[in-house]
């Protein structure tokens, strides 16, 4: 009687194991259908967002060009009353007695303020030409700041891409003027490359300038007299020129 009913408990046992396993099967088939399920809507909301990004780019990218259109209808409305303005201010700053140096990087700028506006950009105009001018406008404000090494690579990236825009001696200039403090030779190699490079810039009569200024401050009176002479011959009629004048009288001669 033993013996049979152990076979039966056998047969049970592997019929109930059986189950089991059918029962294991089906669950896992259902969580891989709701992974799938889950998965299938990730992508969806995934496809619909990258659209969403897509069309958001391309309307920031149509503002943009907007933007650059205006800047320069801007440009052509606001550069007088800037040219007025540092006119203004350059009066005020005679008469308020500062430094030559000052004075000289003024009366540069509105000498290059004043070609810029007998040569505006009309309104319409290329959109590189707005870059060209924010770029070198941003270097412009570094400089001003203190931030002299941002200002440099600034107008070194601006020379790069527009190598042949009205602000290129003007830029190479300013790079000078951000080495002035710290090292006077690289200011030297860029005053001599805008004198040399640029004759025709009103930067030229402001680079010879500086560089006569430097050797008398160096103590290299032979070589101040070079410079100062040199700018008079060139630009006799500069406002360079009359403080190049006024050099050489102290300096004895």
């Amino acid at each position: 009687m033993t013996h049979r009913i152990t076979p039966i408990l056998i047969l049970a046992t592997v019929a109930l194991g059986g189950c089991a396993l059918r029962s294991d099967v089906r669950r896992l088939e259902d969580q891989l259908t709701t992974m799938q399920e889950e998965s299938d809507r990730r992508d969806s909301a995934l496809a619909a967002q990258l659209t969403q990004v897509l069309t958001l780019q391309r309307q920031a990218n149509d503002s943009l060009a907007a933007v650059e259109a205006n800047l320069l209808t801007f440009r052509g409305e606001t550069l007088g009353q800037l040219y007025d303005f540092q006119k203004q201010l350059l009066q005020v700053q005679e008469l308020a007695g500062q430094s030559t140096r000052r004075l000289s990087e003024l009366r540069g700028d509105l000498d290059a303020r004043g070609q810029q506006l007998s040569g505006a950009v009309p309104a319409g105009g290329g959109a590189s030409n707005a870059s060209a001018v924010q770029m070198y406008e941003a270097s412009l404000q570094q400089l001003r700041r203190g931030s002299t090494g941002t200002a440099r690579a600034g107008f070194r990236q601006f020379l790069e891409q527009y190598p042949s825009a009205p602000e290129a001696a003007d830029a190479e200039y300013f790079i000078g003027e951000s080495f002035s403090t710290e090292a006077p030779d690289s200011a030297a190699a860029y005053y001599t490359l805008v004198a040399e490079k640029y004759p025709a810039s009103p930067r030229a009569a402001s680079a010879l300038y500086r560089l006569g200024s430097m050797a008398e401050s160096a103590k290299d009176t032979a070589a101040a007299r070079g410079y100062f002479q040199r700018l008079i011959a060139k630009y006799p009629t500069s406002n360079e020129a009359a403080l190049a004048r006024d050099r050489l009288t102290a300096l004895g001669q």
